[in-house]
């Protein structure tokens, strides 16, 4: 027979257990009801420092990273100098006629003839600002697109595709969907490089990629988006365009690592595609997610 106070007790218990869920599942519903009413296709992955916290929803499919495919480049070009094969003080001449119009690039507005930028200079316009020529004279120097997936897919990251560069993406809509990855298998190379297992990276290489992918200034509306002001996010974003003809928008992503006031942090990408949404709503999908993740882990912090 339960008395009074063993039942205040057993209550008290289970409103607490309400309202700090135990499970990052537990906010699953709470992202459904996010996306439910938008007109568009949205993958998420979460996971805990730890690894043993996790969530997904259409983590197994495949998104056009757009953007998104610039820091696996850096990687990539981060274990060549690693084998000496390059330098970050190398210099690089980038020509004037690779200097494409109609693509974005921050290095095209402060070089209209041409120039010569060290691989570090080209490194952080690609990653932290996301140019495209930046990104493409990375790939020239590598051999081709495909050899960053060689690279991944050696070190055990299957689910992703790497096939053409900016000019070849930017120049037909159907061609950026040869470029994709999933959002469980992006978070997978987010941790597996911020932890660096292995020992894939240099720590010099280490410290200079994720110094860059905390200096990211695209997409301050996605994953910062919702979160308090000052929050230090390692992310980078990709974005597609809206397609004229038909209204669709192929590709709003953003995935990183959000580190916590206590010190710890957690990884999540954020996909969305198909939409019909505008940018604003688009976006916003991608910070109320964060912001959801945000809240969790910090329940647990209580």
């Amino acid at each position: 027979m339960i008395h009074n106070k063993q039942l205040l007790i057993f209550l008290f218990l289970s409103v607490s257990v309400q309202a700090y869920p135990q499970s990052l599942q537990s906010i699953r519903q709470h992202i459904a009801q996010i996306i439910h009413s938008k007109n568009a296709v949205v993958g998420v992955a979460i996971t805990s420092a730890d690894g043993q916290d996790t969530l997904s929803i259409n983590g197994a499919k495949r998104f056009p990273m757009q953007s998104v495919f610039k820091f696996p480049i850096a990687l990539a070009m981060l274990s060549e100098i690693d084998k000496g094969n390059f330098s970050l003080d190398q210099k690089v001449e980038i020509k004037k006629s690779e200097l494409l119009p109609g693509i974005y690039s921050p290095i095209r507005e402060a070089y209209p003839e041409g120039t010569t930028l060290t691989i570090a200079e080209i490194l952080q316009y690609t990653v932290s600002l996301s140019d495209n020529v930046g990104c493409d004279v990375l790939l020239r120097l590598l051999g081709e697109p495909e050899a960053v997936e060689r690279y991944l897919k050696a070190h055990n990251i299957k689910d992703i595709s790497i096939k053409i560069n900016e000019e070849i993406m930017q120049s037909d809509w159907e061609s950026q969907f040869r470029n994709w990855t999933t959002p469980v298998e992006a978070n997978r190379i987010l941790q597996t490089y911020y932890e660096n297992r292995g020992n894939l990276l240099s720590p010099a290489s280490h410290r200079f990629i994720w110094d860059l992918m905390k200096g990211t200034e695209t997409g301050r509306n996605r994953l910062k988006g919702r979160l308090p002001e000052g929050t230090v996010v390692a992310h980078k974003t990709g974005w597609s365009g809206r397609n004229e003809a038909t209204g669709i928008t192929a590709a709003v992503n953003d995935v990183g690592v959000v580190f916590m006031p206590d010190g710890n942090h957690f990884y999540i990408s954020v996909f969305v595609t198909a939409s019909s949404e505008d940018m604003e709503t688009n976006e916003r999908i991608i910070a109320d997610i964060t912001k959801a993740a945000w809240d969790y882990f910090m329940s647990k912090q209580r």
